[in-house]
């Protein structure tokens, strides 16, 4: 149940100067002798702690099943039954999102043989198939080998002579070039500007705050408390109210340890907990909530024991008696605040960064709501240019809720597209986001009235001018409607880059490719196009049974941003590494493994994989490698799974900048 949503998880950025070859699975093969003439070849697999691999049985549309073929030495044993495994696990499998039986840790399969002849060494082969929570890796094969006449637990990995294959005249004839023709163009990536927009979210929601009845009467009755009290001089005054708007601040950091406790356990937990399905229907619903207070039908508010003790601890003075100032006053004001920080909350969760997105966000929540404590205490005139308390505060929340409830389709959205339920479509997303937006709209022209809302005898010019911007930006939702001739799909819409679901998952007009673009599964084909339309090229290394790939083809690429990079700029070559098409047999050849032993290539997938564990040492999937047209200057360092559209499109504005630099 939890499938791919648990893959928003670990960003894979691999390198080619630090990318690695996983072999998170060691095989040993040994012998039990039941009888004379019948023995149980086993076979045990030793698996890396976070790694599991599959059963021999699997369903439908699942992984590559673990399997083992045995070399029959013509003919001179017969097997006893089929290849036998134990209980293992049968689990939501996290990333096929389906139940499916696994091993972790380790893995017995014994196939029971009866021998016919003189029979001393039997041979085989296991295939097979392991993942995480956040990868998979391409299907394996390892040679097994059984000696009957007593040697056993041998540790197969290191069994294979390293005998010398001319693996660069194999490379040349298969891929057109070396590992060694290739060199590194550094693109420079800039992504670490992810953090101070997020605060910059945060900033704007505690300007929100600020404007609600909850918070707003309350800097006047607080600034004139500090500067004026008993016999202290106007300067303690001024520094126990700046120490008021610091305390504020470090209220809603200290809100966000928890979550970097939770971080240092498992550093995947925060995008485990924001991706899961069920976890996105009830934010779906807290929002729904959330919003329907902001409407005035009823108010969130904490325990008031809560409020009553951090009151009691007023009393204690100096910085202590401050600090719990600034706590009542978060706690006071949460029925505003809450709906607001349960956004920020969500948004961060659902972003790659975790806990410092979190962070930087009540950062940024806590400057603008305490800062202005601070600047009026330091200036109390400045509070003569306040407008007085009244109705615009309620309107305010108003609007809030229905911000809150367009948000809400957000994370219904989520759980459709990865559930495939095929519900909250393109069309239906855009309709209720069109009918939100004109019911705001007429809630500020005065058509629609709320509880708490305050008689309206004349339209001011704020909510005309408001009305009028909310009603343009239904006309721009509906403009989503507009088709692409290009790619058959509706045009994608800039501001709601990440909000809606991708373009191609609509009823109306379903995309039955990746966003219809002109992809090359060969790579001397793609190659030869690209030197043709002096295009750099991305090889995307990817697989038919590789979840995260399907995220980034269905969720990323379709994208505004992204799709004009990959439509315009570059030239697509996709490589699956787990294509069981069989390979010619003039290419069915033997080459040197990179970690030792060598390997038969069999299929267009062994080919593939080969070629992304010899020239960029990587065998993971997702992988992406920006190259020049030759195909011989990876433009900068490759990356894997990369769900974040504004870091994805820095890789790729990095590689082509690189490319145009080499003119």
């Amino acid at each position: 149940m939890k499938k791919q949503l648990l893959l928003l998880i670990a960003l894979l950025a691999f390198t080619v100067g630090n990318s690695q070859i996983l072999e998170p699975v060691k095989w040993t093969a040994s012998i039990e002798k039941i009888s004379d003439t019948q023995y149980n070849l086993v076979s045990k697999a030793t698996i890396d702690p976070g790694w599991h691999l599959y059963s021999q049985n699997v369903p439908e549309d699942g992984p590559i099943p673990t399997t083992f073929t045995f070399d029959d030495a013509n003919g001179a044993f017969k097997f006893v039954g089929n290849t036998g495994e134990e209980a293992g696990r049968v689990v939501n499998d996290p990333v096929f999102q389906m139940r499916i039986k696994f091993f972790e840790k380790s893995a017995v399969f014994v196939q029971r043989v009866e021998l016919l002849g003189d029979v001393k060494t039997v041979n085989g082969t296991v295939e097979f198939m392991v993942c995480d929570d956040s990868r998979c890796l391409p299907p394996t094969e390892v040679e097994l080998e059984f000696h009957l006449n007593g040697v056993s637990n041998k540790k197969v990995e290191n069994t294979i002579e390293n005998s010398v294959t001319d693996n660069d005249a194999i490379n040349n004839a298969l891929y057109g070039f070396t590992p060694k023709d290739i060199s590194l163009q550094k693109g420079k990536v800039e992504v670490k500007k992810s953090l101070w927009s997020i605060f910059g979210l945060g900033f704007l929601g505690g300007l929100l705050a600020l404007l609600t009845p909850c918070v707003f009467p309350m800097i006047p009755l607080t600034v004139s408390f500090f500067t004026k009290k008993g016999d202290e001089s106007k300067s303690s005054g001024f520094g126990k109210a700046v120490l008021y708007g610091f305390f504020i601040l470090l209220v809603y950091l200290i809100l966000s340890i928890p979550f970097h406790l939770l971080d240092s356990v498992n550093p995947d937990i925060l995008n485990e907990i924001s991706t899961n399905v069920w976890l996105n229907i009830i934010f779906f619903v807290v929002f729904v909530f959330f919003a329907f207070s902001f409407f005035g039908y009823y108010e969130l508010t904490l325990p008031s024991s809560w409020t009553n003790t951090t009151t009691k601890g007023e009393n204690a003075g100096g910085i202590i008696g401050i600090f719990f100032m600034a706590l009542t006053l978060a706690i006071v004001s949460f029925s505003c605040t809450g709906p607001i920080l349960g956004s920020l909350l969500a948004g961060s969760l659902t972003a790659d960064g975790g806990a410092w997105q979190l962070t930087a966000g009540m950062a940024g929540f806590g400057v603008s709501l305490g800062l202005p404590f601070a600047l009026f205490a330091m200036f109390p005139n400045m509070m003569n240019a306040l407008p007085k308390s009244g109705g615009w505060l309620n309107t305010t929340k108003v609007i809030l809720g229905f911000l809150e409830l367009a948000l809400a389709f957000k994370f219904l959205s989520n759980a459709d597209l990865v559930k495939h339920w095929g519900l909250l479509k393109i069309e239906p997303f855009l309709i209720i986001w069109i009918l939100i937006f004109v019911g705001l709209a007429l809630y500020l022209f005065g058509k629609i009235k709320f509880p708490h809302d305050s008689p309206i005898k004349k339209l001011s010019f704020s909510r005309i001018s408001g009305g009028i911007l909310v009603a343009a930006f239904a006309i721009y939702l509906a403009s989503g409607f507009r088709v692409n001739k290009e790619t058959n799909t509706f045009t994608p819409l800039t501001l709601l880059s990440g909000l809606a679901p991708p373009v191609g998952y609509s009823w109306l007009y379903p995309s039955t490719t990746t966003n219809n673009l002109k992809t090359f599964k060969d790579l001397k084909e793609g190659i030869a196009y690209a030197k043709s339309v002096n295009k750099p090229i991305m090889i995307d290394f990817t697989g038919y049974a590789c979840v995260n790939c399907r995220k980034m083809e269905e969720h990323v690429w379709p994208l505004e941003k992204i799709d004009n990079y990959l439509r315009n700029e570059y030239v697509l070559i996709s490589l699956y590494v787990d294509d069981k098409k069989d390979l010619p047999e003039g290419e069915q050849v033997e080459v040197n493994r990179v970690n030792g032993g060598k390997r038969l290539l069999k299929n267009y997938g062994h080919k593939w994989a080969n070629f992304q564990t010899q020239f960029f040492k990587s065998n993971s999937q997702p992988y992406y490698v920006l190259l020049n047209a030759e195909g011989d200057t990876v433009l900068t360092e490759p990356v894997g799974y990369t769900p974040d559209e504004d870091e994805y499109a820095a890789f790729l504005e990095a590689g082509l900048q690189a490319f145009k630099a080499m003119k």
